[in-house]
């Protein structure tokens, strides 16, 4: 999958007509590797460690574009950051936040998928684009 998602960003960036370029390359490598949902500033601090010539005005505009590109989202939590998660075209899961730690949990659940699809229906709506995110203490913090 991790291919596959380079494939439509080197796509991307041709289209657009701008330049592959080894920063670009890095960036990705390293926000496709991580399994978290990452700020612009964690994965800017991820980075940094190896390759300082990297800056973080870069690290946002790469960002952006992974994100036009289809190969990631941005998503907010209601903490003031911005985060952002990759993600394949027709996948979907929601979250789980803890407002303690900060902890971000990914689920799926089928019997909730269909539940708002028949709760759109029932009103004649149709659902393109839907987040789920429950806010609460993780085990840890309440424990």
């Amino acid at each position: 999958m991790k291919q596959a998602k380079k494939k439509i960003f080197q796509e991307f960036i041709a289209a657009k007509g701008l330049k592959s370029t080894r920063q670009r390359d890095i960036i990705l490598d390293v926000f496709l590797s991580s399994d978290r949902h990452l700020s612009i500033e964690e994965l800017y601090l991820k980075l940094r460690a190896k390759h300082p010539g990297i800056g973080y005005a870069t690290v946002y505009r790469t960002l952006k574009l992974f994100a036009e590109s289809g190969i990631a989202r941005e998503i907010h939590f209601g903490d003031g950051q911005t985060r952002y998660e990759h993600l394949a075209a027709g996948e979907h899961h929601d979250h789980l936040v803890c407002t303690g730690c900060g902890t971000i949990v990914e689920f799926e659940n089928e019997a909730i998928e269909q539940l708002q699809d028949e709760i759109a229906a029932g009103y004649g709506f149709l659902i393109k684009n839907h987040k789920l995110e429950l806010y609460g203490l993780c085990a840890k913090c309440r424990g």
